[in-house]
C-alpha cells in the first residue's frame, strides 16, 4: 500500500502538528470502530476550523489519499475502519450547537452527540426524536451518515426525517450546501438525502440543519409479558390494528430478557421469568395519551400474561435502562455476536419468528433478538465462540440463511446500522446489478478518484469477523 508519506508532510506544514497526528497512539486510536476491525492510518486530522478539511481534502484528492470520517466510532458495521490507510478525519472538535427558538430548529456540528443535542432542545421545550442506544456517545455526523434511527422510529421517523440542510465538502475540497434552514425548500436536485445514509463516501458532512418538534406534555410507560413470542408479535399488531401508534414498541424475547436481567441483577418483570417481553410508551397531549392508555390497558389485559404501568419517570427510565443494555448482555452466551439490524414487514412477522425458531434449532447457537415492533427493525444476534471452528462455521451459515431469508420476506438487510464493511457480501442479495450499478455511477460521479471511505459497500474484503463469507482486498486480487 502507498505510503503517503509526502502528502502527510505537507498538510502537517499547511495545518500543524497538532492538527495532523501521525504518533503511533493517535493512529491506533483512529484504526478501528465499535466492530475491533482494525486497519491502521498514516496520520490523523483533528480539525480545530471546518476550513482546515478543505485544506485536508484538496491535498487528498491531489495525491489520492484515503479518506475515512469517524466520530465516536460507535458503529457496529466497521464505516468508521480506515480500510486502505490514508488518513482518518476526526470530527469530535466540531460539536457546536445552536439553537432557533422560533422556528424550532437546531444548527448542529458534525461532531456533537446526539444526547447533547437532544439536552439543548429539551431546555428550550423542543424535541430531536432520534435516539440510538449509544446516544450519549454517537455523533450528528455519524447518525447522518448512516441515517440513525431508534427506539422512537415507529412513530417520529429516523434522522433523514428530521435534516433540513447539509454543509460540508465534496471529495475535490469544494464548500458545499445542500437545501437551507427554512422547512420549504425546492430548488434543483435533493442532494442533500443523497448524503444521507451514504456514510461518507459521497461527501463530508460538517454541520446540519435540525428540524425539532414541541416535546411531548404527557408520556406514559407499559410493561407486558406474553407467553411466548408469536403470542407477543400478535398482541403487537392486534394492538396496531386499533390504531394506536406508540412513540417506542420494543420487543424483547426470552433470551434477551434473560440476559438483560443476569448483567443488571434486576427482575424485568417479577413472577414472569423466562418470557418475552413488550415495553411501550405513549407520548403526547395530555387527552391523547389518556385516550390511548385506556385502549392500551384494555388491550393487556385481554392479550398478556401479566402488565404492569409505571408510576414515575425515574421507574420508567429504569426500565428503559435495562433495554439499551440487553445488546451488551447478551456475551455471557458466546466472546463473539453478528449483531443484525434487520427489517421485516409487519405482515411477516409471524413468518419470521417461526423461522428463527427453526434457525436457533438447526444452527444451535443462541440468537436472542429484541427490536423496535413498530417499524419492523429487529436486531437479531448471532452469538459463537471464536476460538471454536465449527460454532464459527455454523454462525457464518447461520448469518448467510437470515439475509437471504429477510429478503425474501420482503425487508431489508439493514435499517440503521447500515452496510460499512461488515455487510458488503450481502449488498447484491439486497439489490439488483442495475441498482448497484446506478450507485456506483453516484459514486464515481461525485468522488471521482475514490478517496472518500473507499473500500466500503461495493468492494468486498477479507476481514475476520466473517472470515468464510467474504473476499479478498481488491489490491489483493491475482
Amino acid at each position: 500500500m502507498p505510503s503517503y508519506r509526502s502528502a502527510t508532510q505537507q498538510l502537517q506544514r499547511r495545518l500543524g502538528a497538532r492538527v495532523v497526528r501521525t504518533d503511533p497512539a493517535a493512529c491506533f486510536a483512529a484504526s478501528f470502530d465499535s466492530s475491533k476491525i482494525s486497519f491502521l492510518p498514516v496520520a490523523v486530522i483533528k480539525p480545530r476550523r471546518v476550513a482546515d478539511i478543505g485544506v485536508m481534502l484538496g491535498l487528498a484528492h491531489r495525491h489520492r489519499v484515503p479518506v475515512t470520517v469517524r466520530g465516536r466510532g460507535t458503529t457496529l458495521m466497521g464505516s468508521a475502519a480506515p480500510v486502505r490507510g490514508g488518513w482518518v478525519l476526526d470530527m469530535l472538535a466540531l460539536n457546536r450547537i445552536r439553537l432557533d427558538p422560533e422556528a424550532g430548529l437546531a444548527h448542529v456540528q458534525a461532531g456533537a452527540t446526539v444526547g447533547a443535542i437532544q439536552r439543548a432542545a429539551a431546555a428550550q421545550g423542543w424535541f430531536y426524536p432520534p435516539d440510538p442506544s449509544s446516544k450519549e456517545y454517537c455523533t450528528i455526523g455519524g447518525n447522518i451518515a448512516c441515517n440513525a434511527g431508534g427506539m422512537h422510529g415507529g412513530k417520529y421517523g429516523v434522522t433523514r426525517d428530521y435534516v433540513l440542510a447539509l454543509s460540508g465538502f465534496l471529495a475535490s475540497g469544494e464548500y458545499v450546501e445542500w437545501g437551507t434552514a427554512t422547512k420549504k425548500f425546492a430548488a434543483g436536485f435533493n442532494l442533500r438525502d443523497l448524503w444521507i445514509g451514504s456514510e461518507g463516501m459521497l461527501g463530508i458532512v460538517t454541520g446540519a440543519v435540525l428540524k425539532l418538534i414541541p416535546q411531548p406534555a404527557a408520556r406514559w410507560t407499559l410493561l407486558t409479558s406474553f407467553r411466548d413470542e408469536a403470542a407477543a408479535l400478535r398482541a403487537a399488531l392486534a394492538l396496531f390494528r386499533q390504531r394506536v401508534q406508540p412513540a417506542i414498541c420494543e420487543f424483547l424475547d426470552r433470551e434477551s430478557v434473560t440476559c438483560a436481567e443476569r448483567a443488571t441483577q434486576t427482575s424485568v418483570f417479577p413472577g414472569q421469568a423466562g418470557r418475552p417481553v413488550i415495553l411501550l410508551e405513549l407520548a403526547g397531549s395530555v387527552a391523547e395519551v389518556r385516550e390511548q392508555q385506556a385502549v392500551v390497558l384494555a388491550w393487556a389485559r385481554e392479550q398478556a400474561t401479566a402488565h404492569r404501568a409505571t408510576r414515575s419517570r425515574v421507574e420508567a427510565e429504569q426500565l428503559w435502562a435495562v433495554r439499551r443494555q440487553c445488546s451488551g448482555a447478551m456475551f455471557e452466551l458466546g466472546d463473539a455476536k453478528l449483531n443484525e439490524d434487520i427489517v421485516v414487514p409487519m405482515s411477516q412477522y409471524l413468518k419470521f419468528i417461526r423461522y428463527l425458531t427453526g434457525l436457533k434449532r438447526r444452527s444451535g447457537l443462541p440468537i436472542p433478538t429484541f427490536g423496535h415492533l413498530a417499524d419492523g427493525n429487529l436486531h437479531v444476534n448471532i452469538l459463537y465462540h471464536r476460538a471454536d471452528r465449527a460454532e464459527t462455521r455454523r454462525a457464518e451459515a447461520a448469518l448467510t440463511e437470515l439475509m437471504h431469508t429477510v429478503v425474501r420476506l420482503g425487508g431489508a438487510i439493514s435499517g440503521e446500522h447500515g452496510i460499512g464493511l461488515a455487510k458488503t457480501p450481502f449488498l447484491r442479495v439486497q439489490h439488483r446489478p442495475a441498482q448497484i450499478k446506478a450507485m456506483r455511477a453516484v459514486k464515481d460521479a461525485l468522488d471521482p478518484r475514490g478517496i472518500l471511505n473507499p473500500g466500503k459497500m461495493f468492494a468486498p474484503v477479507r476481514i475476520w469477523k466473517y472470515p468464510r463469507i467474504t473476499l479478498h482486498l481488491p489490491w489483493d486480487h491475482k
